[in-house]
């Protein structure tokens, strides 16, 4: 996990400094330099010296190291500073350097990420987004299944993720900087076609803390999850053998936006209690939605999702969505309609090795 975690990190930082390197301004626009240009004597490049004439009046300095090199004219310089002749010709354009890394401008806040950084507390949008196939993710949903061999449930997730405390800009898009998040939601399965009896239900709580610079996101956090049987399944259901599926977990995960509207992803969790199952997950896949307000007209969506877990021998489940999403113009929240697909082993954990095949239609609220 050590390993895991340094390389990530390193990763991240030769990324971010190689991009630096790629962005930052040239010597030609660096404070205290300007370019000497043929005939200007105004034009005091390196301090002081420009224009064309004798030391005293601003020579380029140039025509100092290199006496007798042809101006942009084709007129050669003569006399010597040495000699205290005067110097005479046209002035040769010094050439700025090659671009390079302009550490004071990376490091600083207010500088290679643009907007000033703050404290802010309880931010209202999020830096690392939810992923929208992460059928574990917590959020607002609703979702009507039919599972084949067993009929129509219900699926409903009741909760969220919010920001609460935010150390860095204010842009309400894609913000940048260090953010601590809370998560929370109970996900819960309803047998529609039983009186729509609880069957099923996970709750899942989480304190991420997330960081973002640019179109890259990282995550590292912690997450609570216990899996429980409803009361009228058990009625229904006396000789059924109730699992205590429950896991405390160490989570990271980065993500980085292709373009505006598109991103890929992938996370690794680890347990560190775990009981029925055992300690490693993974989960990775695509977004592509809306991220800045759409008005009523809304957009498209797609996204994909595999997750997969070691007590499942690393099998698990792949889930595709398609629909319309809706981007709010206050907060950025996204609003979904559209259909799924879901094909591999339960979502509902009480029933963690049991296969299923999903297909239905759904509402999804992200915060």
């Amino acid at each position: 996990m050590v390993r895991i975690l340094k390389l990530t990190l390193w990763t991240f930082v030769i990324v971010m400094a190689t991009r630096a390197a790629a962005q930052a301004p040239s010597l030609a626009s660096s404070p205290g330099y300007s370019r000497a240009t043929t005939g200007s004597p105004n034009a005091t490049p390196y301090g002081g010296y420009g224009g064309s004439g004798d030391a005293g009046s601003g020579q380029p300095i140039s025509s100092y190291l290199n006496p007798g090199v042809a101006g942009p004219a084709g007129q050669p310089m003569t006399g010597s500073p040495m000699s205290g002749a005067p110097i005479t010709g046209s002035a040769t354009t010094v050439e700025p350097m090659s671009p390079h890394l302009d550490l004071d401008s990376y490091l600083s806040p207010s500088g290679y990420f643009g907007d000033e950084w703050t404290w802010q507390l309880m931010p209202s949008s999020l830096i690392y987004k939810s992923y929208l196939a992460g059928v574990k993710e917590s959020r607002l949903a609703s979702q009507h299944i039919n599972i084949k061999e067993d009929g129509w449930l219900w699926d409903a997730v009741l909760g969220g993720r919010v920001g609460i405390l935010r150390y860095g800009n204010q842009d309400p898009i894609r913000p940048d900087g260090f953010q601590l998040d809370f998560e929370g939601s109970a996900q819960v399965r309803l047998d529609v076609t039983n009186d729509v009896d609880v069957r099923s239900v996970d709750f899942r709580g989480g304190i991420p803390l997330t960081y973002g610079a640019g179109p890259w996101r990282t995550k590292f956090g912690y997450y609570h999850l216990s899996s429980h049987l409803g009361d009228e399944f058990l009625i229904a259901n006396p000789g059924y053998n109730r699992l205590n599926y429950s896991r405390d977990c160490l989570v990271l995960g980065e993500t980085v936006f292709l373009t505006d509207r598109l991103r890929i992803y992938g996370e690794v969790a680890w347990a560190f209690y775990n009981d029925v199952n055992k300690p490693w997950e993974f989960q990775f896949g695509v977004d592509y939605s809306p991220v800045a307000p759409t008005g009523f007209r809304g957009e498209p969506f797609f996204a994909v999702n595999g997750h997969l877990r070691q007590e499942l021998n690393y099998s698990g489940h792949f889930v595709a969505q398609t629909g319309w999403a809706w981007v709010s113009d206050e907060n950025t929240r996204l609003l979904r309609i559209g259909f799924f697909y879901f094909n591999g082993l339960s979502n509902q954990y009480s029933f963690y090795n049991q296969w299923e095949q999903q297909i239905g239609g759904a509402i999804w609220y992200d915060y």
